[in-house]
């Protein structure tokens, strides 16, 4: 169930330093880190984009929230893009995130406006990087810790903080090894569901090495159409340290019957 089918150039070690030490000579080293550095950070607010392109039809879906990386726990608002008419304005769907699991309301006719559908990430064949329409912030990061192949491009600024630019490559299988019990088996799937395990990745990190915007590339197969979808799914997180209060719904608010087709 898919919800539709950045300059200042130097060399890598002369800059100043990630929490004020000397760069890492390494930059996959780096982005192996990236993860545990967003946990220690807290939280964060995060806005998403995803840009779905197949067929020459391209559709961009755009969520913004908060989330909680120590509980692992994330609200975001998705926005669907309006109909090929350019009408039919959609409800925001909201979708809580937690570990293997992602609830959504407003997802689906036929579903009651009270209740959530739940989703077990681990048994989407993309480990949910793209069914809700956004990429869970911590999973992005957690994508990074496949980091194959990297280099650093330079500094440049992410909504007026001060930035480092890395590209590289990453691997899902690779990633799925090391990364959290509660994304280790969605990564798992990711790197068996997709055209390729491989994500090639653009990532920006502050002075502090958290992620203030990452962008990674997906492929997978339509099973509608030939040929392959390509994904653009960009994370961007701000305003580290906010109150994120995320609860959960009870079992009795979350919807057991057939999901119909929009």
């Amino acid at each position: 169930m898919i919800v539709a089918a950045g300059l200042m150039v130097s060399p890598l070690g002369c800059g100043r330093g990630v929490g004020g030490d000397s760069l890492s000579a390494d930059p996959v080293e780096l982005l192996h880190r990236a993860a545990p550095t967003l946990a220690d950070a807290g939280s964060s607010k995060a806005r998403t984009e995803m840009e779905m392109a197949t067929g020459g039809t391209r559709v961009t879906i755009r969520g913004e929230g908060v989330y909680d990386y120590g509980r692992r726990l994330g609200r975001l608002e998705v926005l669907l893009p309006h109909d090929a008419a350019g009408t039919g304005k959609h409800r925001p769907i909201t979708e809580l995130l937690a570990p293997g699991a992602l609830y959504m309301k407003n997802r689906g006719a036929g579903v009651p406006a009270d209740k959530w559908v739940r989703v077990d990430t681990a048994t989407l064949s993309d480990g949910n990087l793209v069914t809700g329409g956004a990429t869970d912030p911590f999973a992005a990061a957690e994508v990074l810790r496949g980091t194959r192949t990297a280099t650093y491009v330079g500094e440049t600024e992410v909504e007026g903080t001060r930035v480092r630019h890395y590209r590289g490559t990453a691997d899902l299988t690779v990633a799925s090894r090391t990364a959290s019990e509660g994304n280790r088996a969605s990564l798992r799937a990711a790197a068996k569901g997709f055209a390729t395990a491989r994500v090639p990745f653009d990532v920006y990190l502050d002075d502090e090495g958290r992620i203030r915007k990452v962008r990674h590339r997906f492929s997978f197969v339509n099973g509608i159409r030939p040929g392959t979808v390509a994904v653009a799914s960009t994370t961007t997180l701000y305003d580290f340290g906010v109150h994120v209060n995320v609860r959960l719904p009870r079992s009795q608010d979350i919807y057991a019957g057939k999901i119909a087709e929009e």
